[in-house]
Order: C-alpha cells, then structure tokens, then sequence
C-alpha cells in the first residue's frame, strides 16, 4: 500500500497491531489465519533493515515452524551446525544445535508478506498515541503518513515497536526508559572466508568486557560481525544511567584481539556502515498490557540477556498476544490469559539473567569451555540451553560450578 494513502487505510479493524518484525508479523499472521480483521503498521517500508546479530536459533526454527515459514526461511538462510564459544584464553568449544543465519531485512519482509498472505492488511504509518474511549479503554490509534494524521479504530491494539521506548511512553506502558543493553552490527563480504569461519562464533575476552563479540555466516558470502553490552545501564529511579560504554571502541578492540574478526575486516569490505541498535530484555521494562491492548516482543523486553538472542521469543510473544484475543473472555480474561502466557516464559528470561555474569567476568567462559572440551556431559547440557532444554542459570551457579569439577 502507499505509505501516504490515508484514504484507503480502513477506518476500522478487529485488531491493530503496530510493528511489523518478528512478534507484530507473527500476531498478525495468528489472527489473520483466525478469520480476524487486522492491520499491520509500521513507520519503515516493507524490507527494512534491522540491526540485530541475525542468528536463528532452535525456539525460533520452533516459532517459525508454527507460523508455517520455517522452510521457506531455511531456504535462504544460512545453515549452521555449531556456536563456536571462545574464551579470553583462546579456548574454544564448538556447542551443536539447529541453527541458521538469515538477515532481518529478509527476515522481517518474508515474515510481513506471510501475514498479508493470511489476509491481514499492511501500511507504512507512525503510531502517534493510542485512541480511548469515555472509561479510558485504547480503541485505537492515531497514525501519521507524512503530514497527514489519521483515525483507525479497533477492538484490540498489539503494540510490538521494538526497543526505542517512543511508542511505548506514548501508549503509557513504559516503566524503563532506557534499554537494558546495547549492541553495533556491520555486514562484511568476505567470500574467501566461507568455509572458514563456519559456526555462529561467539567470543568472551577482556577486550570486550563486559560484553562480547560475535562473527556469524550470513548467505552469499557475507558475515554479521558485532558486539554487544548487557546491562549497560544502571537503573536510577525507573529512567536509568548509561555505564561508560563506548561500542565502537569496543568493536575496535574485539577486531584487534580476535584474529578471525582482524582476517575479516582485513580481507572483506565492509557492506554500508556499522549500525547501533539498543535491547530490551528479560521481560522487564513495560506494562505487558492495559485496557484495550497487548505489549508484545522486544517492546516487552522478549529478548535475552547473556546472549542478546530475541527472534524466536518475539515471535512467540506475538503468538501468545494472538492466541490470546482468540480466546472467549472479557478485557480483563483475555489480558490475564496473555500475562500469563508472558510470566510462564519469565522464568527462563530470570535465568539467562543469571548467566548474564559470564559476560561481565569472562574468566567463566573460559571455566566452562575448559571443563566441557573434557565432559561431553557438560557439552550436552550446554547443547540443552540452546534447544531450551537446559538451565543456563545452572551453569554458573556455585552449585553449577562446583559441578564442573565432578563431571
């Protein structure tokens, strides 16, 4: 649709859901395949890109295999059999599991068109704030498409806009401005080092505390090298305070230690610029939902700490939104039955939390390959926390770690 036709956007739907990445696609392609009328907003046009380390792990082959995409979407991915975790000591263990590398320019747009294949409605527009009825209840939105502002109203609003807390503050549901953490991607052509570098290499050093560095294989010879900071503020009264954090300079100094990430930026060529991009994670942050509406993906904090991996849980928040509204109920049963579903998922986020320390005290990454290069116990139960099947928590717990010297 043209992003400045106001005219033919409808005045009215069953459900509007603002955002259109991997938890605003997928609830609109729930509810679309349910028989229910939507329309998806974003404010960028379809095919937008989307700074993010690009990694498909097993929870999102699992979400992508019940929306009915996964094979279509391995079909342009990149294939990968390991994630290659590197300590600061040069330690490596090469962990198993179902894992692919797709680019979220192609991801999000294969994503959207699924939902419009369904017979959901897509059109490029900003959300201004929400529209309330007498008692105080969202019933719609106010949009922008260029100078125009207009009116769609609807029995239900998602909203699934990502990190920037804008929307979020706008609708009412923001309890922490600032992001839980912060990450720089580029995209390097290097078609010389395909085969060579072959995993999803994430890597721990002092050089990149208190975060790490990553180099994934994308499609077509290309690379998604970054590196990203968990917990790079500090909480201050709900708003928060930015740590002294410099993610370039931190790029620089993982490309300077890592000498696969030096070979990379030597002999590849750097696809556009390196993009920022802040993080949401650990299901904190926001109202989950009002009267009205539903916060769904990164807007809700779906993404991990320790990892910084979100696509799988966006998408399966956006599912949950829309299975959600599907139920019979009132406003209030079907917003319990969606918390519900989100604070299920809330003890699996706590944990990853709890690993979170690895990145701030990389001596453990390098604990932890060293026991599992030995224990081919521990390297299943590290191939667990990728399928889910695992508690990454346990890992470096005092009970885990004490563990590590008895297997």
């Amino acid at each position: 649709m043209n992003a400045y036709d106001a005219a033919a956007v409808p005045a009215r739907c069953d459900v509007l859901v603002i955002g259109a990445g991997p938890a605003g696609s997928a609830a609109a392609r729930v509810l679309a395949s349910a028989g229910r009328e939507v329309l998806l907003v974003d404010q960028q046009p379809l095919g937008r890109d989307k700074t993010c380390g690009d990694g498909l792990i097993p929870d999102a082959h699992q979400a992508l295999r019940r929306l009915g995409l996964l094979d279509a979407v391995m079909a342009r991915a990149q294939r990968v059999a390991h994630v290659g975790c590197v300590g600061p000591r040069g330690g490596r263990i090469d962990v198993p599991g179902s894992l692919a590398v797709l680019p979220r320019q192609q991801l999000d747009e294969m994503l959207n068109r699924h939902a419009q294949a369904a017979g959901a409605r897509f059109v490029q527009a900003r959300f201004e704030r929400p529209l309330e009825d007498a008692q105080g209840r969202v019933c719609g939105a106010v949009l922008r498409a260029g100078d125009a502002e207009f009116e769609v109203r609807a029995d239900w609003v998602v909203l699934a806009t990502g990190a920037v807390p804008k929307a979020l503050s706008a609708a009412g549901m923001c309890e922490r401005h600032t992001p839980s953490g912060v990450a720089l991607r580029g995209y390097v052509q290097a078609p010389s080092l395909v085969g060579r570098i072959r995993a999803l290499e994430v890597v721990w050093s002092r050089a990149v505390r208190p975060g790490y560095g990553w180099i994934f294989p994308a499609p077509d010879g290309h690379f998604n090298i970054g590196v990203g900071v968990t917990d790079s503020h500090r909480a201050v009264g709900g708003k928060g305070a930015k740590k002294d954090i410099n993610l370039r300079a931190i790029f620089d100094a993982f490309v300077k230690d890592y000498a696969p990430a030096a070979e990379l930026m030597r002999e590849g060529r750097l696809v556009g610029e390196l993009k920022g991009a802040p993080l949401r994670c650990t299901l904190a942050g926001a109202r989950w939902s009002r009267p009205g509406l539903l916060v769904a993906g990164e807007a809700a904090g779906s993404t991990y700490s320790f990892t910084g991996e979100g696509i799988g849980k966006a998408m399966e928040t956006g599912m949950l939104a829309a299975e959600a509204l599907l139920q019979p109920g009132d406003d209030a049963a079907l917003r319990a039955r969606y918390e519900a579903g989100l604070q299920a998922l809330k003890p699996r986020f706590d944990l990853y939390e709890r690993a979170n320390r690895v990145n701030a005290a990389p001596w453990l990454a390098d604990l932890l390959i060293w026991r599992a290069r030995k224990s081919p116990r521990l390297l299943a139960r590290m191939s667990g926390v990728l399928n889910e099947t695992s508690n990454p928590g346990n890992l470096v717990s005092l009970k885990g770690l004490s563990r590590l010297f008895l297997e």
